[in-house]
């Protein structure tokens, strides 16, 4: 009978960690990507190094500004975790960098409208806490 009671007393115990366990807070910090990002841009086009300024509206979206080699432009996106996209428009040519933001760097693709492809990377100046 001891023996029952305490595999009962064991499997009752693992019952109770499991419930606890599923109510423990999931960190639902939301994604940060303002600042002054400084990018590394490199494509079949030649290299470059823009900045673009972003402020956070919300949760999701975006707005800020891009200046580098193909001028300046106020930039739009939106970051849904830890994805993001980022768009402006300069000469007719809409330019859209897609990437993931992982704390205070950014990587990714960029297309040059019909212009071509390339990839980028980024660094947020300063940290955002």
């Amino acid at each position: 009978m001891k023996k029952s009671n305490s595999s009962i007393i064991i499997f009752l115990l693992a019952i109770l960690s499991l419930t606890a366990i599923a109510f423990i807070p999931v960190n639902n910090q939301k994604p940060k990507i303002a600042g002054t990002w400084d990018m590394n841009v490199q494509s079949t086009m030649g290299s470059g190094t823009p900045v673009m300024t972003l402020k956070q509206d919300n949760d999701t979206l975006i707005s800020g500004t891009y200046n580098g080699q193909l001028g300046e432009a106020p930039v739009k996106g939106v970051i849904k975790g830890s994805d993001v996209v980022l768009e402006f428009n300069i000469s007719g040519n809409m330019i859209q960098y897609t990437g993931i933001v992982d704390g205070d760097n950014m990587k990714g693709k960029v297309k040059f409208g019909s212009l071509g492809e390339g990839s980028f990377t980024g660094k947020r100046r300063e940290s955002i806490k």
